[in-house]
């Protein structure tokens, strides 16, 4: 193995089992959260999956932007390590809950310590040059993929045993992540790039200050921000979705999370640095973003379970256009920010989790009232379709072509 790629090769894997402790619990949450709701409908549940989702959301929002600036402190490794390890406690929580309190536990606990992506993101953008972040970010995307393709499996044969065996599943995965970190992890974050511990750099909003310093990221993280909250309806509301519309058992889900996660692998780890080499970052954007809208309008349309499968590979295709907006955010940014910057993405990713599943799953439920006027499950993405169609337009009209990197200390 080239030693040269094996801090990339080691953060890729951590992505892969991390995706998959998450993947794993997906297709069991529906039959979970009836579990501990007794009498509940499927609908009714999803509005109590939205709060927890927020939830665990808000405390990301808090917390992202706090442990982006401590790796820019400490390190990236023990961030990771530490959120890995936590990650682990929060789904024996959650496996081991008889009420939707002990859930709600779970999820303030998991939500603080859940920054292993924008570290592992910011651990990339420590040890690539400008050319080399697209193709890596996607690269991260893939392995966040390809832990989709396993996660779902596992999760879905597991769960027709029972609906929290999976949860205990993710536990032993993200110790295992947690283990190979600490043995094969080097620390990317060099001494010169360390910036001094100042109490004002656990502050989120002090972090928030300190990035929008950069003039030209301000544009860019809005549209990020609209990205994401338009996104978010496929994790806030498929489970709920696809067991409503077409009636969908946790072994269906799963395989449809599979399929989604095969396509999603390929785009980011195949298609993403050859598409940039040959329409450039911006249209990579605008592709995957158009490519998006025109997915969740048919998905909203669709009736039949089969065409839906069918229409994954074009769905994921949207997802082309996030590592070539993440490389122009983190080119504007030096060596000494990249862990804040990738913290207040995360924050972004996770202000869009606090937004989507409640909106979302309201939205879901209203419409999948057999006694509602309008019977409409599809109407999530209906909204989310318009939402991203305003995001393109902010980045068309108003996101800066001409870019340059300053350095700003803090």
């Amino acid at each position: 193995m080239n030693k040269t790629n094996l801090p990339i090769k080691i953060i890729i894997f951590t992505v892969i089992l991390d995706s998959v402790g998450i993947g794993i619990m997906i297709p069991v949450l529906p039959s979970l959260m009836t579990d501990v709701l007794p009498g509940k409908t499927v609908a009714e549940a999803a509005v109590w999956g939205g709060i927890l989702a927020s939830i665990f959301a808000v405390m990301q929002f808090i917390c992202g932007p706090i442990l982006g600036s401590l790796s820019d402190t400490f390190g990236r490794r023990p961030v990771i390590l530490v959120s890995l390890i936590f990650m682990a406690f929060d789904y024996i929580i959650m496996g081991l809950a008889t009420s939707v309190w002990m859930l709600l536990f779970g999820r303030v606990l998991g939500g603080i310590t859940a920054s292993t992506h924008s570290t592992a993101a910011a651990y990339v953008a420590d040890i690539s040059s400008s050319e080399q972040k697209a193709a890596r970010f996607g690269y991260i995307g893939a392995g966040f993929g390809i832990g989709f393709v396993l996660g779902p499996i596992i999760g879905g044969l597991l769960g027709e045993i029972g609906p929290r065996i999976p949860f205990f599943a993710a536990a032993i995965v993200s110790a295992l992540n947690a283990a190979a970190c600490y043995f094969f992890l080097p620390e990317s974050l060099k001494n010169k790039n360390v910036k001094q511990f100042l109490l004002r750099n656990i502050n989120p909003f002090n972090t928030f200050k300190v990035i929008t310093k950069f003039d030209s990221l301000k544009v860019f993280l809005l549209v990020f921000l609209l990205y994401s909250i338009s996104t978010a309806v496929y994790a806030a509301i498929w489970p709920y979705f696809t067991a409503e519309r077409f009636s969908w058992s946790p072994g269906m889900i799963g395989l449809s999370l599979t399929v989604y996660g095969l396509c999603f692998a390929f785009i980011q780890g195949v298609l993403v640095q050859p598409t940039i080499n040959l329409i450039g970052r911006y249209n990579t954007v605008l592709l995957g973003f158009g490519t998006e809208i025109v997915a969740m309008v048919l998905i909203a349309i669709i009736t039949n379970g089969w065409f839906l499968i069918a229409l994954t590979p074009l769905a994921s295709l949207g997802v082309i256009g996030q590592p070539a907006l993440t490389a122009l955010m983190s080119d504007q940014v030096d060596e000494r920010n990249q862990g804040s910057l990738q913290g207040v993405i995360s924050s972004l990713t996770a202000l869009s989790m606090i937004i989507t599943p409640l909106s979302m799953t309201w939205i879901l439920a209203q419409f999948s009232n057999q006694s509602s006027e309008i019977y409409f499950p599809g109407a999530p993405f209906i909204a989310s379709a318009i939402l991203l169609t305003i995001c393109v337009s902010v980045f068309l009209f108003w996101a800066p072509k001409n870019l340059q990197v300053k350095s700003f200390k803090n």
